[in-house]
């Protein structure tokens, strides 16, 4: 049986899974992602979450649970903002996620999510596919005492770009272009497209999901 292992600690990626029909078994890279940042240099926007993805998942790998390492699909993924040239990724603070917000409010910003997939058999990596997944966000204008509300939330401090589109943020997305998956953090029919390139169908995986 071939289990899914999603290599994050987003409740958004693993709500996406779980609404498609999987229940992944959960294992959190410990990557230091400022290190393998630097490492990629000026990569465009693309190679650089996608160069995150891949090194979570291949971290990921190297802590697989006994129950998993026979025959499992790693997941890795991230998520960056794209908006005047850089990439944002999670603001960590309520003084930068605000001044992320008054740099997009009102305009158009990519959100670019990599992914990477490892297939693993007895414990080998035996495939590594990795693409990214790019949608157009088009956020609002929230009002000064909205936007300090939803700040003292507490949600856009710990998310790619300092918003959601499954949570409160929500309510300050005007439309986006693409998928919408991709910018709460996984990409379906990408992953899916990737998935089908490794051998591996999504039937295959809603068969044999189970909770571990």
């Amino acid at each position: 049986m071939t289990r899914v292992v999603l290599g994050s600690a987003s409740t958004g990626r693993l709500g996406v899974l779980r609404q498609a029909g999987l229940d992944p078994l959960v294992v959190v890279s410990g990557v230091d992602e400022d290190a393998v940042m630097a490492s990629l240099g000026d990569a465009p926007p693309e190679k650089v979450v996608s160069g995150l993805a891949a090194a979570k998942a291949d971290e990921v790998v190297t802590h697989l649970p006994a129950a998993a390492v026979d025959d499992c699909v790693v997941i890795g993924c991230d998520s960056m903002l794209f908006l005047d040239g850089r990439l944002c990724g999670k603001p960590g603070d309520v003084d930068t996620a605000r001044r992320q917000w008054q740099a997009m409010s009102g305009r158009t910003a990519q959100l670019y999510s990599g992914h990477a997939v490892l297939v693993v058999r007895d414990g080998s990596v035996t495939q590594r596919i990795a693409e990214t997944g790019v949608t157009a966000v088009h956020f609002g204008s929230p009002s000064e005492g909205d936007l300090e509300a939803y700040l003292r939330s507490g949600e856009p401090l710990g998310v790619a770009g300092g918003f959601t589109l499954d949570g409160l943020g929500g309510w300050f997305i005007e439309g986006i272009d693409g998928d919408p998956s991709n910018v709460i953090g996984l990409s379906l029919p990408l992953l899916r497209r990737m998935l089908s390139a490794a051998g591996i169908s999504i039937a295959q995986l809603w068969n044999g999901s189970t909770q571990v």
